[in-house]
């Protein structure tokens, strides 16, 4: 019959290396999974470093919220409006003002704390100008006249509303789904050309944690996608989406010659990974708090921040990309990667102080070049879906 060994009847070296199979306590932290929900209320999963990475960047965000409020303080509520008026900064030739500029930019990267966030994400991103341009019962008057009425658009949302974050305490539940889909359907109403996409969902959702009201959310959601996103990222045949990819992969092989000829290899397809990326805005991505202050950025600084960040992730895992050997070895290190980037500090850093600078003129003119060769694309794809 079978019996164990004991340790001290094992060969003398197999005693000596026996240590090297003992799990070291980093390796049992590593494995040891932990769960609990974030300040939105998604649930996260992680090992016990992870949540020490949280705990730290929570800290930060407290320290971060100090500054914020000694600034309202000091200076006064909305001071930051005055900074980011950009008609005052370029007929001001004063030092101090472009000082304070580039000061609101810094600040705004090192995170807006949760509590001022929708103020202030409302104020800078142009959503309250925007709604001060309509009656103040456009949205309410919009959500009535809507109401009970079907299209492709609203048939569409109702099919994804039970997919959008399933498992979340509160956008799960009747509730957000009414809320969520108010929003949905009054967009598609507002824009016929953009109608509903799927992807919005998961970002009109995220916003509507945010924003905490629906009218906040949806005018967030409005000034997003007719101000500060790329041009027809939600159509039906997502050609800005497609240009933004196109752009993505000239700038990955600009930034990171390696990864991309080791792509280029594989025959990787950066769209495998990047629409996602591009049309939920990293929602499903990266864990909720990190993909925000990622918004914070988006909303000041534009959609060139999606490009920044996208070329950061793959950056961050170069030496592990340039291991893979399969087209899926390349996926799961990425979707892995994303979903355990809990330090928003360290992804920012990468994305713009690694990558370097990147006006928003070049990367438009990038787009112009791009465009062309992308809308020639999928018009011989649709001749081709609807040739007999």
């Amino acid at each position: 019959m079978y019996a164990p060994r004991s340790r001290n009847s094992l060969p003398y070296e197999v005693k000596a290396h026996l240590v090297n199979y003992r799990p070291s306590i980093h390796t049992r932290r590593a494995n040891l999974t932990v769960k609990f929900q974030d300040i939105y209320g998604f649930t996260v999963e992680g090992n016990v470093d992870d949540v020490n990475v949280l705990n730290e960047v929570r800290e930060k965000v407290r320290q971060q919220g100090r500054v914020w409020w000694a600034l309202e303080a000091r200076k006064g509520a909305n001071w930051y409006l005055k900074t980011h008026d950009s008609t005052t900064l370029k007929a001001s030739l004063k030092f101090s003002d472009l000082a304070n500029a580039i000061a609101l930019k810094r600040l705004i990267r090192k995170g807006i704390p949760p509590v001022l966030r929708p103020k202030v994400w409302f104020a800078l991103s142009g959503a309250a100008k925007k709604k001060s341009t309509v009656p103040e019962s456009y949205y309410s008057d919009l959500t009535k006249a809507t109401e009970g009425m079907v299209t492709p658009a609203t048939q569409q949302i109702d099919h994804d509303l039970p997919r959008t974050f399933p498992g979340h305490p509160w956008l799960d539940m009747e509730e957000g789904h009414a809320a969520l889909r108010r929003i949905l359907v009054v967009y598609s109403f507002r824009d016929s050309y953009v109608g509903y996409c799927q992807g919005l969902n998961y970002v009109a959702a995220l916003l509507l944690l945010v924003m905490k009201t629906e009218e906040d959310a949806f005018w967030m959601l409005a000034v997003l996608l007719e101000d500060v996103l790329v041009n027809d990222c939600y159509t039906n045949n997502l050609s800005g989406c497609h240009v933004e990819q196109r752009v993505f992969k000239d700038l990955l092989a600009k930034k990171c010659p390696r990864i991309a000829a080791h792509l280029e290899a594989l025959e990787f397809d950066i769209s495998l990974v990047a629409t996602e990326w591009f049309l939920c805005l990293f929602s499903k991505s990266l864990p909720s708090e990190t993909t925000l202050r990622v918004w914070d950025v988006l909303f000041y600084e534009g959609a060139k921040v999606l490009l920044h960040v996208a070329l950061a992730i793959f950056k961050m895992k170069e030496d592990e990309l340039l291991m893979a050997h399969q087209v899926g070895d390349v996926i799961n290190i990425l979707q892995k990667a994303t979903h355990h980037m809990f330090d928003p500090d360290e992804l920012l850093t990468v994305a713009f102080d690694k990558i370097g600078f990147m006006t928003t003129r070049t990367i438009s003119k990038q787009r112009t070049k791009q465009k062309p060769a992308v809308m020639a694309e999928l018009d011989q794809r649709s001749r081709r879906l609807n040739s007999p």
